[in-house]
């Protein structure tokens, strides 16, 4: 590590960035292979099984195992979009078309800097430090504030695409962002007032949060915010939903009203570019839920994890809180693809309707409720 941090910074930033996107990327592509597994599980079907590299085939029964596990399928759908002809629609609008796709990966590889996924033990200062690229004091402020630039990439796709449907599906998406971004902000204000107690230094760090929920036994007042606020996490989960363009809020690309949606006119590589999007968000959103409501990298509730790795080295200390950071985070995705394969989508009028009808009355409820009892807790 003291090799690391005497490197020069742009060397620094250049290093964290593509470890960035190596983990971020193959981690998107692994959802696109687990979501066709879960909605075959779901749908009582085998689902992917039939790709194999020839010479995998030759071992026995592993060989047989990965196959219809279908894990090769992931290779074989990359090596497809990749060497896939470029076709570009004669009508579209050039430049813009082909600069879509790139402006969606932007924000969906930049919000991840933000985001702690683990902690180490510092035996010499006997205090945790966060695995994170870019430990900012306005950690959450930076995620919104970036995640939400996702939308330009879908409504630039529409417009350039010079098509009815595809540009119907780039407004209903603006308009979505808005109606849901309001209640998401609004359910993580209460976690912030009760984080930020009169006299204190005021913070908006993620990291923060998480240690605010790391109390040593069954105590209210470092109990996971998914048990202090439920309704938040309830509104934040469904607000996420919508921000993701996931099903039943998947208004912008609406198969059965609108073809493809945004992406109607799109194809091979640059169709693909939008979806590994649409899962890193699913993932950086998803390790936000954690970080906000569900205790982070801490094991249970009432259990912190940083006396189970104080005496441990630092490096299997932080593999330890990793992982369990990890694992939270593929339940959730899970979560994601259930419902998908669950639920039936609503219609554009309906998602308008919980948007601004019932889920924000509801967020500024929530907030006004716990702003109460906060200051008459903190008094």
């Amino acid at each position: 590590m003291d090799f690391f941090f005497n490197l020069p910074i742009w060397l620094q930033a250049a290093i964290k960035g593509l470890a960035a996107i190596a983990v971020l990327i193959p981690f998107a592509g692994a959802c696109s292979m687990a979501e066709r597994k879960v909605s075959a599980w779901i749908q009582g079907r085998p689902g992917p099984n039939r790709a194999i590299v020839p010479w995998v085939a030759w071992i026995p029964f592993l060989g047989r195992f990965l196959q219809r596990l279908g894990v090769f399928h992931l290779m074989a759908d990359g090596g497809k979009f990749v060497f896939k002809e470029n076709v570009v629609p004669a009508h579209v609008n050039r430049f813009y078309y082909q600069l879509a796709p790139v402006i969606a990966l932007i924000p969906a590889l930049t919000t991840i800097v933000f985001v702690p996924f683990g902690v180490y033990w510092d035996a010499p200062a006997h205090v945790l430090h966060p695995l994170v690229l870019a430990n900012l004091d306005v950690g959450i402020l930076a995620v919104f504030a970036v995640g939400s630039l996702g939308v330009y990439s879908i409504i630039l796709a529409g417009w350039a695409s010079n098509s009815k449907y595809p540009f119907l599906g780039s407004v209903r998406a603006s308009a979505q962002l808005i109606s849901y971004e309001l209640s998401m902000t609004l359910s993580v204000l209460p976690v912030f007032l009760w984080a930020n107690q009169p006299g204190g230094n005021g913070t908006l760090s993620l990291f923060d949060v998480v240690q605010l929920q790391s109390g040593h036994g069954f105590h209210w007042q470092s109990a996971w915010y998914v048990i202090l606020m439920p309704l938040s996490a309830f509104i934040f989960l469904v607000s996420l939903f919508a921000e993701t363009n996931r099903q039943p809020f998947d208004m912008p690309e609406s198969e059965a009203d609108l073809v493809g949606g945004f992406h109607t006119e799109y194809g091979e590589f640059k169709w693909s570019l939008f979806f590994v999007a649409e899962y890193a968000h699913m993932i950086v959103g998803s390790g936000v839920f954690v970080l906000l409501f569900l205790g982070g990298w801490n094991p249970l509730p009432g259990v912190p994890l940083a006396p189970l790795i104080a005496g441990l080295p630092a490096w299997l200390g932080g593999l330890i809180a990793m992982g369990i950071f990890i694992g939270k985070v593929v339940f959730f995705i899970f979560l994601f693809m259930w419902v998908r394969w669950t639920l039936p989508r609503f219609r554009y009028d309906q998602v308008m309707k919980i948007g601004w009808q019932k889920l924000l009355p509801l967020a500024i409820a929530n907030l006004i409720l716990y702003a109460i009892a906060i200051a008459i807790i903190q008094k």
